[in-house]
């Protein structure tokens, strides 16, 4: 028979047990009343739990500390017990007795031991578990991360409540200059702030939660879409907290209101509408923001169609080069050709726009790209030895190819091994944006001069940075974009025609040649010469022509040049 203390205790004993090992909740005050009940039936008087994740935070005292129970009255230390978990954390118990308290029987004292030891093992797997639902859940520096977007959005779907949800991505627009302009600790005050600013109107009603970088997902009840959407659209942000200083910041993004009865196979499925929705969002212009449609799936079945076929067709020379001649307007003669992608399959071309922005999703254009130089120094050494009159040819490069560090030698091989010379090549590079750093392309560039390879910029007036662009690094030519180019109607005063003028004659100054695109009328030839601008490639003189047709006017040589 148990005596009344000994059942009193296996009754405390059993109702912590009940509270530590509930299925559905985890009730902190039941647990902590548990350990109270506990303590004054020992005359403990005060409890005290620490928790470190290395004993090197133990040395160094960085760790948690939970006082479990404290009657004000803690006297000598009456038993401590230190444990390591298998994952090196290191956890300990330390109990308090009463000032004037009686010293615990042996009994009591074992007693209290395998409390002690039950509950650092309950504590620390508890705290564990907090520790890696941090890890798992949120990100380095704190943002919930992806998983937990995903984790949201499974939970919905188990309520069956996604249809009153609504799910966006949203990407920082121009963060790399943010930080270029206010620094980068100031940039990360500033998205902190903006991310708050959408995390206070979600509240309870949703998440929002941070994939990389500036780029962001949300998952909210229908009824916000329109508070978040304007902050989205932007609005000031604070980036110093003492002097209330703010930068304008506004976002690119991709919505995607889940139907009535929507359900997913993955939460996944949310993902790639969201996120294919927010690249339409930044490639689309004026409009930042993108809702989700129908036309977007069939366009991600392409996409996938796509770079499944790429691998073949690339291995079975699908790709053609065909070659848009640049023609000298003073002097009629062919002056070199632009080379131009088509991809011919099963008798039928696929138009560039419907292939090269897929490919350049990932790093499939920069072997796209790598064929193409191939294929075009075949052709110039064909040519070289048949005695032709060889023009040089320019070959675009897509911007994914500065992350490429070895790209200059990749480039090189390539002309090397088909024994052209270096100055039959132009490497052409469209305007840099946010996403590539000026020294990642100035570095390429001049590489490739202190080769011999000729080097230009594509588009030029379309980018963010022009005049940065063409001040701080060495072009060989300038190719200036068919919306600077005056029409027909634009008369001498007109913005288009003051702007090409005073392009042509910057570039002139900086010695670099000057290409205009676009070129389409006799009236546009004559804007040309009058601004002692030679160059020029459009359909006034040639299409993109497939080899043959190029070759014969490598043959002719000359054009009849007209203007008004």
């Amino acid at each position: 028979m148990m005596n009344d203390k000994t059942e009193k205790f296996y009754f405390l004993m059993e109702k912590l047990v009940r509270a530590m090992t509930q299925v559905d909740r985890f009730d902190k005050y039941a647990i902590l009343r548990g350990i109270a009940e506990m303590c004054k039936f020992f005359g403990v008087s005060k409890a005290v739990y620490k928790f470190y994740q290395s004993s090197t935070n133990e040395r160094h005292g960085k760790g948690d500390e939970i006082i479990c129970f404290d009657d004000n009255n803690a006297g000598n230390i009456s038993y401590t017990e230190r444990i390591i978990t298998k994952s090196g954390a290191i956890v300990i118990g330390t109990a308090y007795m009463s000032k004037n308290a009686a010293p615990l029987s042996p009994e009591k004292e074992d007693k209290l031991q395998l409390i002690t030891r039950m509950l650092l093992s309950f504590l620390s797997r508890h705290r564990l578990e907090q520790i890696v639902e941090q890890y798992t859940f949120y990100d380095d520096t704190g943002y919930r991360n992806v998983r937990s977007f995903l984790r949201y959005l499974e939970v919905l779907s188990e309520k069956g409540s996604l249809s009153e949800h609504t799910a966006l991505y949203y990407n920082l627009r121009h963060f790399t200059l943010v930080n270029r302009d206010i620094g980068r600790s100031a940039g990360d005050i500033a998205m902190r702030n903006y991310f708050e600013m959408i995390e206070k109107i979600i509240g309870d009603k949703g998440t929002v939660c941070r994939v990389g970088g500036d780029n962001f997902v949300a998952v909210f009840e229908n009824g916000l879409t329109n508070d978040i959407l304007n902050i989205l659209k932007g609005v000031p942000v604070i980036y110093d907290n003492n002097s209330g200083k703010r930068i304008m910041i506004s976002a690119y993004t991709g919505v995607f209101r889940m139907p009535d009865g929507y359900k997913f196979d993955t939460p996944g499925d949310i993902m790639d509408r969201i996120l294919s929705s927010s690249h339409a969002a930044k490639a689309g212009g004026k409009d930042n923001i993108v809702f989700f449609d129908e036309e977007m799936e069939i366009g991600k079945e392409k996409r996938m169609q796509i770079q499944q076929l790429f691998p073949e067709a690339l291995k079975n020379e699908e790709f053609k080069v065909f070659y848009q001649p640049k023609i000298d307007i003073v002097s009629g003669e062919l002056a070199g050709a632009e080379a131009l992608c088509r991809w011919f399959r099963e008798g039928k071309i696929i138009p560039p726009l419907e292939f090269i922005p897929i490919l350049e999703q990932n790093t499939d254009i920069c072997q796209l790209d790598f064929y193409m130089l191939d294929h075009v120094c075949k052709d110039i050494r064909r040519w070289l030895d048949e005695g032709r009159n060889v023009v040089r040819i320019s070959v675009n490069l897509s911007r994914k190819h500065m992350l490429d560090v070895d790209l200059l030698e990749h480039i090189i091989n390539i002309i090397d091994r088909n024994n052209v010379p270096h100055e039959y090549i132009e490497i052409e590079l469209t305007e840099t944006t946010t996403d590539v750093e000026f020294r990642d392309l100035k570095r390429v560039v001049s590489s490739l001069q202190q080769k011999g390879i000729f080097t230009s910029v594509d588009d030029f007036g379309m980018g963010y940075s022009s005049l940065n662009l063409i001040r701080e690094i060495p072009w060989n030519v300038l190719k200036v974009d068919r919306s600077f180019l005056p029409v027909d109607d634009d008369g001498a005063d007109s913005t288009r025609s003051v702007m090409f003028k005073y392009v042509v004659a910057m570039a002139q100054d900086l010695g670099l040649e000057c290409v205009a695109e676009g070129v389409e009328t006799n009236h546009q030839v004559k804007v040309l010469r009058d601004n002692n601008c030679i160059f020029a490639q459009g359909f006034l003189f040639d299409k993109p022509l497939p080899l043959d047709e190029f070759e014969q006017r490598m043959t002719r040589h000359f054009y009849k040049i007209k203007d008004e």
